[in-house]
């Protein structure tokens, strides 16, 4: 078991909009101030989307992004780890724009294109605060989100080869797995991997043991002892996906993009309930948490001085 836990938190994402929660951070203040308070929680890695501050649709506008992230890199030591998923609106030059300007140590990299639902949320959400929030969540029902082999590779070349930044590998399939290992084999990946094991997406493979325990099997035939993973779980799955994470030797991610909830009925206040709370079940399973330098020796980062921030 890895002794030493990287708790990831990825602070407000595109998947939720504003009217599901009072709390999900919008304006750049509030997600400085929301991945600020997740660090000072416990999480070592902080996964970064940007919104537009009036109406809190995703942006994948540099602008938009510097007016949070220089916050976030001067109050914190936590790694910043910025998205290339951006929504499934955006183009893959959009979806790179953030990344390529601010040469972040890490970068989410997703392995597949896939059918990415949330439009389900419509069964239960009929009034939203604004005009986009509704025809955006329907839009998931009748587009992909696309990756294909291309895409990854420019993904590589533009920004890992390029910048140095290394990935956070989102796979929500097995599929997902054997697309990295074809680039592992062909050169176009070196190093320990940092697996994300993306869990209960409609689309992707669901939130449940049995599934997590096969996603784990399949990355050890295929990388034997050359990754590290983590997981993520949607929704009222959170918690106990990354319970069931560290006990199997792996590490963590929680946060608003994921799930809005800390409990039962109970919206999460902010990023960093969800933290502390995953910290203090972490804690109690007789584990330490990785602080930002331990999490940057284990997957080989290349150090805050080289981020342009």
């Amino acid at each position: 078991m890895a002794r030493k836990i990287i708790i990831t938190c990825a602070v407000t994402g595109s998947i939720h909009t504003p009217s599901m929660s009072p709390h999900l951070p919008v304006t750049p203040d509030e997600i400085a101030r929301e991945a600020i308070g997740a660090a000072e929680a416990g999480a070592a890695v902080l996964h970064l989307h940007a919104r537009d501050p009036h109406d809190g649709r995703p942006a994948f506008e540099p602008d938009v992004f510097r007016a949070f992230l220089p916050q976030i890199h001067a109050a914190t030591d936590a790694v910043i780890n910025i998205t290339t998923g951006g929504s499934h609106t955006m183009t893959l030059d959009q979806r790179l724009a953030a990344a390529l300007d601010a040469s972040p140590e890490m970068a989410s990299c997703n392995m597949g294109s896939m059918n990415f639902g949330y439009f389900q949320v419509l069964e239960k959400m009929k009034t939203f605060r604004h005009d986009w929030e509704a025809p955006y969540l329907a839009g998931s029902k009748d587009r992909i989100f696309r990756n294909t082999f291309s895409d990854i590779e420019q993904i590589f070349a533009r920004l890992g080869d390029a910048h140095g930044t290394r990935f956070e590998f989102e796979c929500y399939d097995v599929g997902h797995l054997y697309t990295l290992k074809y680039f592992v084999d062909r050169g176009l990946v070196k190093g320990t991997l940092f697996l994300q094991f993306a869990l209960g997406i409609l689309g992707g493979i669901g939130a449940d043991p049995e599934n997590l325990t096969y996603m784990k099997r399949v990355a050890d035939k295929l990388f034997g002892d050359g990754y590290q993973f983590s997981v993520l779980a949607a929704g009222r799955h959170q918690i106990p996906m990354a319970t069931q994470a560290a006990l199997l030797g792996g590490h963590v991610r929680v946060g608003l993009e994921d799930s809005l909830y800390l409990g039962r009925g109970q919206l999460a206040a902010s990023n960093a309930d969800q933290v502390r709370l995953i910290r203090r079940i972490v804690e109690d399973l007789g584990l330490e948490i990785a602080t930002p330098d331990e999490a940057r020796a284990l997957l080989a980062l290349k150090g805050r001085e080289r981020v342009r921030l």
